[in-house]
């Protein structure tokens, strides 16, 4: 794993320190002149509106208030240096917290317009206390689905089944985590891998189906589980390059001659452009895409989180509660136009809610050094180009590259099917072979 590993001992988990609350107001954006990003904001915006449950304008404010947010954090992690104690945003996305533990730094706090509290333990003695339960991760009892640095408290998570509490305190225990630095939940939590339909946009291994995360150079990256090294892809077709999971969970594909990464996220219907990868704030909030349930949203809830997968745990990821379900798994986290990470798994469903978490975004492209394909680069196009035909299939009216709504109905291969969801065709995507778009009439 590509992660900082903190030197301090788990026995060092002492000493005072502070919290400043940042008070965000949001900025005048500078704009953009590009009808494009102009359009993606728009329906970004909708998504958080409907899926927060607020109004369009607080909507707009929350998201220039979260950047503003992104760039503070960015900014007063590198000046606290060791002193850093972790960051979040309030329910409403307007108030940043940033965690330090050295009294002395309150002059450079309170010039960053920030107020003072005390906490007890920096980011890095919460990491090494967590790196002590991920190191004993295969012994966590079967009622622990997971753990995490909850830096709003200044403590490790464990979660626990009911009735497993006990458990999963004497394991911590044994884990060499002091008593005081762990607070046990009680969870219904029982995590999965979400895969075996399509997510984001498709793509099949074997008999299994997944989804593409971000376009990088030369390929796409997606979640570990989706198909281990060396695994044929179709649609696009191509070769998983690299794989890790569990452990952690993140993968990506190098595809074949003929296919184009674009810096494009389906947002079913339309697409969301990928401008970066600025890691946004806990308690920012964040939409995911798969072709199961369509386009997401909710809130950053908590960072480097261990679940414990029937599979085997993976550490590192980020835990949220914008829903997701079976089918789509590898699919895209975004911030705004930012990257944030690929689907991995999570408990619940988008009619019930739940816990869902994504790999980040910046691990796999430092484990692989791969560059993110964004909106303003222009990576080389493959040496096939890729075509596409907007011929009606034999005795059939679908076609690839047309947009239909919610209920609109075609034939193919003889049959009549209705549309599930609203999306724009693609190659690969015939009725037949994609259940989560269309059922047979």
């Amino acid at each position: 794993m590509n992660r900082k590993i903190v030197a301090a001992a788990a026995a060092a988990l002492t000493g005072a320190g502070l919290v400043t609350a940042i008070a965000l107001t949001p900025s005048a954006s500078a704009g953009q002149n590009v009808p494009a990003a102009d359009q993606a904001r728009s329906e970004i915006v909708a998504a958080l509106a409907r899926d927060l449950k607020i109004s369009p304008d607080q909507a707009k404010n929350r998201l220039d208030g979260e950047q503003k947010a992104a760039r503070a954090d960015s900014d007063l992690k590198s000046r606290l240096g060791s002193s850093y104690a972790g960051s979040w945003l309030d329910a409403a996305g307007t108030t940043l917290t940033v965690a330090v533990t050295d009294a002395a730094l309150e002059g450079v706090v309170r010039a960053a317009g920030a107020t003072p509290k005390t906490v007890a333990r920096s980011a890095a003695q919460l990491d090494a206390a967590k790196l002590s339960l991920d190191a004993k991760g295969t012994a966590a009892p079967k009622t622990v689905p997971g753990w995490y640095v909850d830096a709003t408290t200044n403590s490790i998570v464990v979660l626990a089944n009911a009735g497993g509490e006990a458990a999963a305190k004497s394991w911590a225990t044994a884990a060499g985590v002091g008593a005081d630095a762990v607070r046990v939940e009680t969870s219904a939590e029982s995590p999965v891998p979400l895969i075996d339909v399509i997510g984001g946009n498709a793509y099949t291994f074997g008999s299994g189906r997944c989804s593409i995360g971000f376009s990088v150079e030369g390929g796409f990256v997606t979640a570990g589980h989706c198909g281990t090294t060396g695994t044929r892809t179709s649609n696009p077709s191509g070769s998983v390059a690299g794989s890790s999971f569990p452990g952690n969970d993140y993968g990506w594909v190098r595809v074949d001659a003929g296919n184009t990464p674009r810096p494009l996220v389906n947002r079913y219907p339309g697409t969301v452009p990928v401008a970066g990868s600025q890691e946004a704030a806990i308690g920012a909030s964040v939409c995911r895409s798969g072709s199961t349930t369509g386009w997401h949203c909710g809130t950053i809830q908590q960072k480097n989180a261990s679940v414990n997968y029937p599979q085997g745990t993976v550490s590192g990821l980020t835990r949220t509660n914008a829903c997701a379900e079976p089918g789509d798994s590898g699919g895209s986290w975004l911030a705004g136009d930012q990257a944030q990470g690929v689907t991995s798994g999570g408990s619940g469903n988008c009619s019930s809610g739940g816990t869902f978490y994504f790999q980040p975004i910046s691990e796999i492209l430092s484990v692989y050094n791969l560059r993110l394909v964004t909106s303003g680069s222009n990576p080389p196009s493959s040496t096939t180009p890729t075509t596409t035909t907007s011929n009606n299939p034999p005795g059939g009216t679908w076609a690839a590259g047309t947009t239909y709504a919610v209920g609109a109905t075609v034939t193919y291969g003889g049959a009549t099917y209705r549309a599930l969801q609203g999306h724009t065709a693609q190659a690969g995507w015939e009725p037949p072979n994609v259940p989560a778009l269309w059922a047979r009439a």
